[in-house]
């Protein structure tokens, strides 16, 4: 058997490590420049590789090929390969034909990481023989060729369903259907729905499906979960001021950093899943208390002259944006903009008036923000620096105001990505702590 592996980051590299580990030849091929530290591990396991190109005649040779999720459908190469046939899979397709251990997939528009991350958690801290992967951190198959675990917590993109074939998740999770990606999706929503139920199309009767019950996207695709397998809902009924109700169980939010509704929401997902998993109801309490956010996603930065300074960088689009919104309970100073994804921002307008006393726009192209908000009639202000943002919103703040950086738009027009936006947010804002206490 043959495998050519196309991209070759993280998914690419661990896929072919698993490739060789079985003894099956490899070529990877990277239509860009291959990471030096990618680069230097096949090489050290002497697996060939191009970069900066695509070598029809070694691709074409291959049996299998492995596609990275970055790689759309409709370039040529992969049309090439569909018209004589040779089978295209994603990693994740890959790595789950080598273990035999239960799959939690996770998939949605919003909130994947933070569940699988407080997911990963509770069964960690609760001595679950667990390791997660997907999207987040190690690639499944990388994971497979250091250790067999009893149990894999996956984080799954639309673009990593889209190349599966066989995968069968034992718990199939579907947090929120909002459009996004649609450039890959040929500008239709309804692709992007068949794309996330993907997750459950090979699901049995001794598996589940558990999905938000008041997404409406979700709601009226259910036909596309098999009939046969268990269905969960979880609903906002669920949710009770500061604490959750799972199987007639109540969990206390209050002395947690999980804030506002989607997190609640993301935690009644993590919770129905550990007690699944046979996790006791103490030991999930003391989880809840011991996780910390993931980085970029509402997390806390510093206090500083009685200002609150919160990074949401990964809030690129307006539904996550509006969930931010709703989870702050004081004045907000709202740090938005950059790369303009289409966006409706008049899901936000309501929270706007009520909670928004200022805005600081962060981006080339600020217009769209300014014509919006405009007739609001608070004061706006542009920049176009991370540190500038942590200025103005310095200013334009009082004690007992938070100051929100939550983009709702993509970073490329002054960053590399949400990463670097949020990590100059964050750098810009501890800088200023620091001069404060010198």
């Amino acid at each position: 058997m043959k495998v050519a592996i196309l991209g070759a980051g993280e998914s690419g590299v661990g896929a072919a490590l698993l490739a060789a580990q079985q003894g099956i030849e490899v070529w990877v091929s990277d239509k860009g420049k291959i990471n030096e530290t990618y680069k230097a591990e096949l090489e050290k396991h002497g697996l060939p590789y191009e970069e900066e190109q695509h070598t029809w005649e070694k691709i074409a040779q291959a049996d299998l090929i492995i596609k990275s999720p970055g790689i759309p459908d409709k370039v040529s190469i992969i049309q090439r390969l569909v018209a004589v046939g040779i089978p295209i899979i994603s990693e994740i397709e890959w790595a789950s034909r080598y273990t035999s251990s239960p799959i939690i997939g996770i998939t949605g528009s919003n909130g994947k990481t933070t569940t699988t991350t407080l997911l990963h958690h509770l069964l960690t801290q609760a001595g679950k023989d667990v390791a997660m992967a997907g999207n987040v951190g190690k690639s499944f198959a990388r994971q497979l060729t250091e250790a067999h675990k009893d149990l894999y917590v996956l984080e799954l993109s639309s673009f990593q369903l889209d190349g599966i074939d066989q995968f069968k998740p034992w718990l199939a999770l579907l947090l929120n259907i909002t459009p996004d990606h649609l450039d890959r999706y040929e500008y239709k929503l309804e692709n992007y729905i068949q794309s996330k139920f993907r997750i459950a199309i090979n699901q049995g009767d001794k598996d589940q499906f558990i999905y938000y019950g008041g997404d409406n996207n979700i709601k009226s695709h259910l036909n596309l979960a098999p009939k046969q397998v268990e269905h969960l809902a979880i609903d906002r009924e669920m949710i009770k001021n500061r604490s959750v109700l799972a199987n007639g169980i109540n969990f206390d939010l209050a002395n947690t950093r999980l804030r506002g509704m989607h997190n609640a929401l993301n935690a009644l997902f993590a919770i129905h899943v550990a007690q699944a998993c046979g996790v006791s109801s103490s030991e999930i309490q003391a989880g809840l208390e011991t996780f910390h956010p993931v980085a970029h996603r509402l997390e806390p930065i510093a206090t500083i002259d009685g200002v609150e300074y919160i990074n949401d960088s990964k809030a690129t689009n307006v539904d996550a944006v509006y969930y931010a919104l709703q989870a702050m309970d004081r004045p907000i100073v709202w740090v938005v903009g950059g790369q303009d994804k289409g966006n409706d921002y008049q899901p936000l307008l309501p929270f706007v008036q009520e909670k928004v006393k200022a805005i600081v726009c962060l981006g080339l192209d600020n217009k769209k923000i300014i014509e919006e908000f405009g007739p609001l009639r608070i004061p706006i202000r542009e920049t176009k620096s991370a540190a500038k943002a942590v200025q103005e919103g310095r200013q334009l703040s009082s004690r007992g105001d938070v100051v929100l950086l939550s983009p709702a738009c993509a970073s490329f027009d002054l960053f590399k990505n949400y990463l670097e936006r949020g990590d100059q947010f964050r750098a810009a804002v501890l800088e200023m702590k620091k001069d404060g206490e010198r």
